[in-house]
């Protein structure tokens, strides 16, 4: 099982090469008007949709398939502010969607225990990461879902991580569990039981909770999205801070996280401690592959959270705001929200050396570019989420506060949009498609909807025409 969930994951993440190579020639214009190699109109093909929610595309329908507070089968509430998700094949049709959920302590009225956590007390603190004392229980953690992709209908759904702080992404592994990521460092002190921060793994099967273990050796900051490779399984991981860094896990035994590793942080060859968040000069430069030093950092548990600051200080590169990853053949790609002249994003890719987190990797190092970098909020404003769509190309999703977006590059470069929320100003999270490649999952999050989309995606590009 665990080898044929490995060939899936590589099958699903082979996909991205053909949409990136699009993506480096792209360079989005103040106007929004037009790239490198053309862009559609801002809502160009969108429909607008009568229920005032989600504009789509001709064809393209949405089911709420998922309701904050909604009623699970394990007697808790769907709790609110989903964010990143993973889809599994669990097989004759059904999908194993775990989802994270961007909650602190407060406010309540995101708990899966009631508005006012009534419930908690009916629950087994024991299998909760940071239970507060009772008082101030930790909110996020994760919820699976088993999805019918036939019906369109979610069979069971349950928490499966409790007690943690603010799950804001994660990613998929080859072997068929979530990395799901604090973003959040709050250290413990009265009713906090425990120091938060951590990386915490979710089987997609067996229901129920999970042993709430965090993996240490990964380091403690605010973690946003990791990338694992299906080969080595070294695991990359993007920090949402503005002057946050890239990192690299390489565990001791690759069947085994908690086992331990080395974890390092990315430079750029004799480029010591180079910005490259473009704010105040262009420093990086579109399509200029510069070579990779991996740099080891030490007390990872970092309690005064200052991983970035020392490893900038190392060397490392720093970037602004690392959010969503995506790991491709041999690539990986990772948005960075707030980084440009404008503040209005990045997205860069890292090409694996083909030593890549061995001694022999000095010889051929990887390479790091930056691929698309938004200078204008007409496009792209604030990208977060990323994924790859079966067909190749890039989708992203945007976090702006405003008018939110899902866009899709396709491997001429023109940017299109996917979708449009009209329901709020709530950013759109958590974007991955189902195994088959029938159906996009995202997240409403303000809203607390989980949506599944669907529609002819093999004519999706037809308007653009």
């Amino acid at each position: 099982m665990v080898e044929k969930s490995r060939r899936s994951f590589i099958r699903q993440s082979a996909i991205v090469t053909l949409g990136f190579v699009a993506l480096s020639r792209c360079s989005l214009s103040q106007s929004g008007k037009e790239t490198a190699r053309g862009l559609v109109g801002k809502d160009k093909g969108l429909l607008p949709d009568p229920k005032k929610y989600l504009d789509l595309p001709k064809g393209f329908s949405y089911r709420v398939i998922s309701r904050s507070g909604e009623r699970m089968d394990d007697g808790l509430l769907v709790p609110g502010r989903a964010d990143g998700m993973g889809a599994f094949d669990l097989g004759e049709g059904k999908i194993g969607i775990v989802r994270n959920h961007e909650n602190s302590p407060k406010p309540l009225e995101n708990s899966p225990f009631g508005k006012n956590n009534e419930n908690l007390d009916q629950f087994d603190s024991t299998k909760m990461y940071d239970a507060g004392n009772g008082k101030t229980p930790g909110l996020g953690g994760t919820t699976t879902l088993v999805y019918d992709e036939l019906t369109g209908k979610v069979e069971q759904q349950y928490l499966s991580l409790a007690g943690t702080y603010r799950n804001c992404s994660g990613g998929m592994t080859p072997w068929g569990s979530w990395l799901t990521c604090e973003e959040d460092v709050t250290r413990a002190g009265g009713d906090i039981e425990k120091d938060h921060g951590f990386v915490f793994e979710v089987p997609v099967r067996g229901a129920g909770l999970v042993n709430p273990k965090p993996i240490t050796a990964m380091g403690r900051f605010n973690h946003e999205a990791v990338a694992v490779d299906p080969v080595t399984h070294i695991v990359y991981q993007t920090e949402d801070t503005s002057d946050g860094l890239i990192y690299r896990f390489i565990p001791t035994n690759k069947s085994d996280l908690h086992a331990g590793g080395r974890l390092q942080v990315l430079a750029i060859k004799d480029h010591k401690s180079l910005d490259t968040r473009n704010w105040n000069e262009k420093t990086i430069k579109l399509r200029n592959p510069m070579d990779v030093e991996w740099l080891d950092i030490d007390d990872v548990l970092s309690p005064d959270d200052d991983l970035r600051l020392r490893g900038f200080k190392q060397g490392a590169a720093r970037f602004a705001r690392g959010e969503g990853m995506w790991f491709g053949q041999n690539e990986l790609y990772f948005a960075c929200t707030n980084g440009g002249p404008g503040k209005f994003g990045q997205v860069f890719r890292y090409r694996l050396s083909p030593n890549e987190g061995t001694s022999e990797e000095k010889k051929e190092p990887g390479k790091l570019e930056l691929f698309a970098e938004s200078e204008s909020k007409t496009v792209l404003n604030m990208c977060d989420n990323l994924t790859l769509a079966p067909w190749g190309d890039v989708v992203l999703c945007e976090d702006n506060g405003d008018l939110n977006h899902i866009w899709g590059i396709d491997v001429q470069g023109r940017i299109y949009p996917i979708a449009c929320n009209r329901s709020s100003t709530s950013e759109l999270t958590g974007a991955v498609f189902s195994p088959s490649g029938k159906t996009l999952f995202v997240n409403v999050q303000e809203n607390g909807d989980t949506l599944a989309i669907t529609g002819p995606w093999e004519h999706l590009q037809s308007y653009l025409s």
